[in-house]
């Protein structure tokens, strides 16, 4: 059977109805008539969703890698997330943070952090949905909790999350933080709000507003594709506020990749030769900053 051919027009519809104000049947109207049929419709929409059924790139029992459930306090209560490190270590490593997309902590972003463990780091993915009971096995739920977050709560459980790691016992002290999407977001709050981070690394995120850019202190690389308009509305202004405050960050566009380029259980919007590039980029920052 001919695989669906997907159009930009899809993917921004997809888009829309994943982080703005399009609801599921809205979605599916547009994709009906962008598509052509609604049995054109229902064959695209699994290539645009991300799939976790996709075999992860480290299998969770991988030999080479101690993971685990861990908890830590968080503001108000109990946080909890995903540790993944070397089995065989012969020091302390520096330390990593993984920070979810809006679909919170699924097997994906657990498969990320392992691929981060295997690069010699202490990985630490965290489920920011822990205040309201964890990430639920349905997507369009988890989004829904995720817009229910208490944003005060949200920056308090994220310097928590640093104060953890930075103190772990596998850990050398210094915390970089990586986020993808809403997590690319919640990076660059994290820089702004906790002076002890070491390194941040944001994959299509929102930037932060840049009256709050002086607070920075941690080197950040910025990874957005050339394609997500959305979010790249807000690149420049963001770039001159960080220049203008004298921070240290570096800026790479991929140009004709989509937002998500680096999710690889998304057929429709994964690029691996952009996914390989920045994240060759992402490790060797890391390993820079945080040795």
């Amino acid at each position: 059977m001919k695989q669906p051919s997907i159009t930009q027009a899809m993917v921004d519809a997809y888009d829309e109805y994943t982080h703005l104000t399009l609801d599921r049947r809205g979605f599916m109207e547009k994709l009906t008539k962008l598509a052509g049929s609604g049995a054109a419709a229902a064959a695209i929409m699994p290539l645009l969703a991300a799939n976790q059924a996709q075999a992860a790139m480290v299998e969770p029992g991988d030999a080479r890698l101690q993971t685990g459930e861990a908890s830590w306090s968080g503001a108000g209560g109990e946080m909890r997330g995903y540790l993944a490190m070397p089995a065989e270590r012969t020091g302390p490593l520096p330390a990593v943070i993984v920070i979810h997309e809006n679909r919170g902590l699924n097997p994906h972003i657990r498969d990320v952090a392992r691929r981060m463990a295997l690069e010699g780091f202490v990985a630490l993915a965290p489920d920011f949905l822990s205040p309201l009971g964890g990430t639920p096995d349905d997507e369009n739920k988890t989004r829904e909790m995720i817009g229910q977050l208490d944003g005060a709560q949200r920056i308090a459980n994220l310097v928590a999350t640093v104060a953890f790691l930075s103190g772990h016992e596998a850990a050398n002290g210094n915390v970089g933080a990586v986020g993808f999407c809403w997590g690319g977001g919640a990076v660059n709050d994290l820089a702004v709000n906790a002076p002890d981070l070491d390194a941040g690394v944001a994959y299509y995120g929102r930037q932060a507003p840049a009256n709050a850019v002086s607070s920075i202190e941690a080197p950040l690389m910025l990874h957005y594709a050339g394609l997500d308009e959305r979010i790249n509305a807000g690149i420049d202004a963001y770039r001159e506020a960080l220049a203008a405050a004298g921070k240290e960050f570096t800026i790479h566009v991929y140009e004709g990749v989509n937002h998500a380029f680096n999710n690889d259980t998304s057929e429709a919007r994964y690029n691996k030769e952009a996914a390989d590039l920045a994240w060759g980029r992402t490790v060797a920052f890391f390993k820079e900053k945080l040795a």
